[in-house]
């Protein structure tokens, strides 16, 4: 019943999430740009006593140079010309929406996970059964017994849990068996 519920939250919280990504690029689709989403880029070398530097402003595309841009000008009213046209000015463009929904996918996605993985916690302990491999080091009689018992689990596994056990089964067989070798040999060299 406690799963039950948090499958239902994260169900309730993804359509959430997700009426209010359609909301917002709706709402963002009839609104004109957005003034910050375009800017003209001036990039001014040093010239003569004055150093280089960078110049940002909202404007047009057609009102995008250096006369426009450059506030306040850093040279004298004659030399303006010649500072302008060693400048490079570029009109640059974004979509503040693709952004925006970019990121709220990305969030979306990485909450969708960590909701997953709370759920596999939660759920974990649930299905694990008892599991004969986690004692010690047992004679081979006891072995061989849950030797059989994992292969006959084996032979049943038709769902990806049950193919997913038979695999650790398989695995820690081969721990066990590493184990022992390994403790023989320390005994034949000890």
């Amino acid at each position: 019943m406690k799963v039950c519920s948090t499958v239902r939250g994260s169900r309730l919280s993804i359509s959430l999430l997700l009426l209010l990504l359609f909301c917002e690029v709706i709402f963002q689709a009839h609104a004109t740009k957005s003034f910050e989403d375009v800017r003209c880029k001036c990039i001014c070398p040093p010239y003569r006593n004055i150093s280089g530097h960078i110049y940002n402003r909202n404007v047009s595309q057609k009102d995008c140079n250096c006369l426009h841009v450059v506030e306040p000008m850093p040279v004298p009213g004659h030399d303006v010309e010649a500072y302008c046209l060693l400048c490079e000015c570029k009109y640059e463009e974004r979509s503040s929406n693709t952004i925006k929904v970019t990121i709220i996918i990305y969030l979306s996605v990485v909450g969708s996970l960590l909701l997953y993985m709370l759920f596999l916690l939660l759920v974990d302990p649930l299905i694990r059964k008892h599991d004969p491999y986690t004692q010690p080091l047992q004679n081979e009689e006891d072995t061989e017994d849950v030797r059989s018992q994992a292969e006959g689990a084996a032979g049943r596994g038709n769902t990806v849990l049950e193919r997913v056990e038979g695999a650790q089964q398989r695995w820690k067989r081969q721990v066990q068996e590493q184990r022992k070798t390994v403790f023989d040999r320390h005994k034949m060299l000890s």
